[in-house]
């Protein structure tokens, strides 16, 4: 498939106004996407667990316009509250769909969306928000063209998303997710994300996240500028090179359950990620001193226990809990024992690998 595969090749019939919706996972990637290139192109692959209960809905209401406009005209109610700071992120992104979607132009829309988690805590709430509104617009394009493929909708829908957050092209399906051009993984593209192709052990198939909000708040640097930071950075180019080869340690991990392998590849590229972040320039931290106690108790509670827990990180101080579905009751209660009081207001969120977006019933 290429850009030009998602140009509609023929003019449908406007319908007047509708209500479509979406709710949509987030995700927690293994290997880390770190670097992009023009257009949302990642500078690596990259591969997620998508997860389950942290999640965005999505609804998004359209008019038709008496006349075709010139400028996007929409509203944006995040939790039942006009959100102004979201308009230009939306602006951008029907900007960077237009040649794909072109009915957005037809009509004014009104875009009401919420969260199960903090926003902008590092939880990638943009990844589920843009994927639940790429499929709202998805699905608004089905019913203008119902001979659409199940097959074409989610690989353009995974290709709008990317267009508004790279990572939200991985959170449309689960379990396992990749994304990114990778010469060992058969289908793999840079444009959409696609279903790991290949053996998963049963071990992996019900495996938990219990996420540490150890910091609610806003980041102190967007994604959108650490990506940027990776054009110029002295160690990009091992970084990326890292990153394939993890991508594909992971195949014979995940067909084996090899769980040893699979926390050194995976707390490996958590601590990757934030040593990009150090050694850039401008360089930042964004892990908290409470990040480190929790990773530390983790190392030690492991060695003792002979459990198989890890810990991975995405943009933000919180941590990812990661650990198989047999050894769920002795982790919950070291978390509860001895990590909860890292937490902001002790606060966290018990989550698992899920299968991806599901409809809204809006009618």
């Amino acid at each position: 498939m290429t850009e030009k595969d998602f140009v509609p090749s023929a003019h449908y019939d406007l319908k007047e106004e509708g209500k479509v919706g979406f709710k949509s996972p987030s995700n927690i990637a293994l290997v880390k996407y770190w670097g992009k290139k023009k257009n949302q192109i990642p500078a690596n692959p990259s591969i997620s667990f998508t997860l389950d209960a942290c999640a965005t809905k999505t609804t998004l209401a359209f008019k038709k316009l008496k006349s075709r406009g010139t400028n996007f005209t929409f509203d944006l109610l995040f939790e039942g509250k006009p959100k102004p700071s979201f308009a230009p992120k939306i602006e951008t992104f029907f900007g960077r769909i237009l040649t794909y979607v072109p009915f957005l132009l037809d009509y004014h829309f009104v875009i009401e969306t919420s969260n199960s988690f903090p926003h902008s805590s590092g939880i990638a709430s943009s990844a589920s928000g843009m994927s639940a509104l790429a499929l709202c617009i998805m699905e608004i394009e089905k019913e203008l063209n119902p001979e659409m493929t199940d097959v074409y909708f989610i690989q353009k829908a995974s290709f709008l998303a990317r267009l508004g957050s790279g990572s939200a092209c991985r959170s449309l399906q689960g379990a396992i997710i990749q994304w990114g051009a990778h010469a060992a993984t058969e289908g793999s593209s840079n444009l959409y994300g696609i279903k790991y192709p290949y053996a998963v052990h049963e071990i992996f198939k019900n495996y938990h996240d219990t996420i540490l909000l150890v910091d609610k708040g806003e980041k102190q640097v967007s994604s959108t500028v650490g990506h940027d930071l990776m054009h110029n950075h002295p160690f990009a180019d091992q970084r990326f090179a890292q990153a394939h080869k993890n991508l594909t340690k992971l195949k014979s991990v995940f067909k084996s359950g090899n769980l040893e392998e699979f926390i050194k590849i995976v707390e490996s590229e958590a601590l990757t990620l934030h040593a990009m972040m150090m050694t850039s320039y401008p360089y930042f931290i964004l892990m908290k001193p409470n990040t480190l106690e929790i990773i530390n108790k983790i190392w030690a509670f492991r060695e003792r226990s002979g459990t198989h827990v890890c810990f991975t990180l995405d943009a933000g101080a919180n941590v990812h809990v990661l650990y198989p579905e047999n050894e769920k009751e002795a982790v919950y209660q070291f978390i509860k024992n001895e990590l909860v009081v890292y937490c902001q207001n002790q606060q966290y969120i018990c989550d698992r690998i899920g299968f991806g977006a599901k409809r809204l019933n809006v009618s």
